[in-house]
């Protein structure tokens, strides 16, 4: 749900969007949201304004530093993920994208799903945070009084947006 929420709500707000997913992203997408396939439709977002690349495609246009870009979101973000960005691996292009965000100085948001964390997730946290990432955990706040799920959703995404400049009318501020 936070994925679709944050593709969504980036579009709407006339964002090209360039989407990769790893292979339990996937999955994840299916088994928590019923997509089956990658593409606008599945999204229900502008064909014109979501450009899907393939995860094992490292020649990518978005795998390269002269593609340029405002920022890059990982939503969810997976401990796997995170291990091997944080060790500089890049198999796939979610990993290769990401290395080369670090790399050309660019935003990296790092949406973290899972709890508890264990040391190594923790060691791996601080190693992208020096690096230049920033560290986004999908732990909603309750300061806005959530009644549904949708509006839990909607604080963590309006969160990651904020995180890459993008404006968006969700009531999830303190203010």
């Amino acid at each position: 749900p936070y994925t679709v929420r944050v593709i969504r709500l980036l579009i709407e707000s006339g964002v090209e969007v360039h989407l990769t997913v790893s292979t339990m992203g996937r999955r994840l997408l299916f088994e928590e949201s019923n997509i089956s396939t990658v593409d606008a439709e599945s999204f229900q977002v502008d064909k014109n304004l979501l450009i899907v690349h393939n995860d094992k495609d490292l020649g990518s246009s978005i795998a390269s530093g002269s593609f340029l870009h405002d920022g890059m979101i990982i939503v969810p973000c997976s401990s796997n993920s995170m291990g091997a960005i944080a060790s500089g691996l890049t198999n796939t292009l979610v990993q290769r994208a990401a290395a080369v965000t670090l790399k050309e100085r660019r935003i990296l948001v790092l949406a973290h799903r899972e709890s508890p964390l264990s040391t190594i997730d923790v060691d791996n946290l601080a190693k992208l945070s020096h690096a230049g990432a920033l560290i986004a955990p999908l732990s909603p706040g309750f300061y806005m009084q959530p009644k549904t799920i949708e509006d839990l959703v909607d604080f963590m995404a309006g969160k990651l947006v904020d995180l890459v400049g993008v404006h968006h009318d969700l009531p999830v501020r303190w203010c």
